[in-house]
């Protein structure tokens, strides 16, 4: 195939992500999905977006909400996503998802969303709170993908159920309405294993939900901040012979380290290991110095978005805006397929978007 074909090809496939907006993003975000994000949407039609209406499942204060939600937007455009080459959008500002959420929850049957893993999960963690938001959550996220009938989704092993939800209700409703409008999802892989950044505290997942805030480094964190909390991460009493196993705390340092640090400083400490001469002080100085060192930009970027608000809002309504086009295309066809509403009728013009 020519390169110019090929590279078309590429440019027409659609990929649509989203993060829910919990509070500021950290190491693990920035390394699982924002830099998977930043090589997609340099190779195709990507579709990124603030998940608000997912992070009601468990009832935040709206203050909180609505900091969270600015904050996510700031950071992913800190971060360098580009509203020029991706939509990102927030996703309550495109009502559409709502009305294919409906239509798909006809055919969403209970006992599948009983069984689905993350939901038996959720009533583990949560039992006080088993609502029907989140038994129908990998609906909306389905409405969310097929909104844009996307052709590829990054996730990560724990979110597999759902995709594969998606792509039964893709299937169920082309069949039901005798239609080829959904594609069925992909989960997109990327070469080698997908990275998983581990927690300061000995915890194997950096998370806000899996470890502790002090095993957290937040993109937003000062270098000071950075310092104390890389200072206390978890060791051990060191290596009692060459070529010892490392801890698994001592190797959560390291998977730190090969993803902020050069190959030059990794393999110095490895062999510092190695040979029992390993001083961990050391270690954790270097750490703390190389991830302040890749930070300091996306503050930097931060700063100057937090001082303009109006290029925020901009951002934020194009976004939506151009959401909007791509799913109110979707959604005639929807309704075209189950004929809901007059024959022929020509749909209300599209209101505004909403602001942040």
């Amino acid at each position: 195939m020519p390169q110019q074909q090929q590279k078309e090809t590429q440019q027409n496939i659609r990929v649509v992500s989203g993060i829910r907006p919990t509070g500021d993003l950290h190491l693990g975000n920035y390394f699982g999905a924002i830099q998977n994000f930043l090589y997609l949407q340099e190779k195709h039609t990507c579709f990124f977006f603030i998940a608000d209406w997912h992070a009601l499942t468990t009832h935040p204060r709206p203050a909180e909400l609505g900091y969270a939600t600015q904050r996510t937007l700031q950071l992913y455009l800190a971060c360098g996503l580009d509203p020029q080459k991706a939509t990102i959008y927030i996703q309550s500002h495109v009502p559409e998802i709502a009305e294919l959420y409906l239509y798909l929850n006809m055919i969403a049957y209970l006992g599948e969303l009983e069984r689905c893993p993350t939901f038996k999960e959720k009533v583990r963690l949560q039992p006080d709170n088993v609502n029907a938001g989140l038994l129908t959550y990998p609906v909306l996220m389905a409405a969310d993908i097929l909104i844009h009938r996307a052709q590829y989704v990054p996730v990560g092993k724990d979110q597999l159920p759902h995709l594969e939800l998606a792509r039964d209700y893709a299937r169920r409703f082309n069949h039901l309405y005798e239609t080829d409008l959904f594609p069925e999802p992909q989960p997109y892989t990327f070469q080698g294993e997908p990275i998983k950044v581990p927690g300061l505290d000995g915890s194997p997942k950096m998370s806000k939900t899996g470890s502790s805030e002090k095993g957290v480094i937040f993109l937003t964190d000062p270098p000071e901040v950075i310092r104390q909390k890389v200072k206390r991460a978890v060791t051990d009493s060191g290596p009692q012979y060459p070529g010892q196993p490392m801890s698994e705390p001592v190797q959560n340092l390291f998977t730190l380290l090969e993803l902020v640090s050069s190959p030059e400083t990794v393999n110095y400490f490895r062999e510092q290991y190695q040979s029992c001469k390993i001083r961990y002080a050391e270690l954790k100085h270097q750490l703390a110095e190389d991830i302040i060192r890749l930070l300091t930009p996306i503050q930097e970027r931060l700063k100057e978005l937090e001082a303009n608000p109006k290029q925020l809002q901009a951002i934020a309504y194009e976004g939506a805006t151009r959401a909007r086009t791509s799913a109110r295309e979707t959604l005639q066809r929807v309704r075209e397929a189950i004929q809901i509403g007059l024959k022929g009728e020509t749909p209300p013009p599209v209101p505004e978007p909403l602001t942040l």
